[in-house]
């Protein structure tokens, strides 16, 4: 599998594109922490994405999860079953995960804004990607402590909810990098807006909320911004807020 769009975007990070949504590696010597793992049908890139960086699979000491949309817990569950990798989350993200319920842009919502451009090639990508597919975590676990965790690059989660109730970005102080998951996105085959952004409305469970943690992002020190969908931003996360604050209105 080729691995050509990994970015090193810090000192043993590394952002990968996946088919349509991108997860990170954190390097700590042989091991690592995997930040989300794409859609379902990504995991041999995944896997050929560790492999190049000089991860092997059983080396990934956690799966840290930003929301459990089946385009970034596609390979979670295989790394847990296959590896005993534990997958972690916001307490609040647990039930999503192991699919007591699904809080996930609908059929109706996307022919509803099928009009829309990009809209229906991405949904038939989704589709073809494992984006309907039953994939729960069965055993999803919490954050072990509050802070900083116990893993490579120290990740400290931030709870940004909106996108879903749970949805969590990490943040690596020492690096100077936050992932932002979908909390805040560089681009989206349905947006043809550039730079910092909201995804757009029908992506969202609570669009309100989402915006509203903007404002928790705010505050972290950070000037490399990997988001769950587009390419790095290497901007302050003040001027990325702001950005997406404008195109939100």
């Amino acid at each position: 599998m080729p691995n050509d769009g990994i970015v090193e975007v810090g000192s043993d990070v590394y952002l990968v594109p996946g088919s349509s949504t991108n997860w990170v590696i954190v390097k700590d010597g042989d091991t690592a922490t995997l930040v989300d793992s794409g859609y379902p049908r990504d995991r041999e890139r995944l896997l050929a994405s560790l492999a190049a960086v000089g991860v092997a699979p059983s080396a990934v000491t956690a799966v840290l999860i930003t929301h459990a949309h089946n385009d970034h817990i596609g390979a979670a569950e295989y790394l847990r079953l296959a590896h005993g990798t534990p997958v972690l989350m916001h307490r609040a993200e647990l039930p999503h995960a192991r699919r007591e319920f699904l809080h996930q842009v609908s059929v109706g919502q996307v022919l509803a804004n099928g009009w829309r451009p990009g809209v229906l090639p991405w949904a038939v990508h989704a589709l073809r990607a494992g984006g309907t597919a039953h994939i729960p975590v069965v055993e999803p676990q919490p954050f072990p402590e509050e802070g900083g965790l116990d893993l490579p690059g120290r990740p400290v989660p931030v709870l940004t909810p909106g996108h879903t109730d749970g949805h969590c970005a990490y943040h690596l102080p020492d690096a100077g990098i936050l992932i932002t998951g979908d909390a805040l996105v560089s681009g989206h085959p349905t947006s043809r807006r550039r730079g910092a952004q909201l995804l757009p409305r029908m992506f969202h469970r609570d669009r309100a909320r989402a915006l509203d943690s903007l404002t928790v992002l705010e505050g972290l020190d950070a000037d490399v911004l990997l988001p769950g969908h587009g390419p790095v931003l290497r901007t302050t996360v003040g001027i990325a807020v702001e950005h997406a604050r404008e195109l939100a209105v």
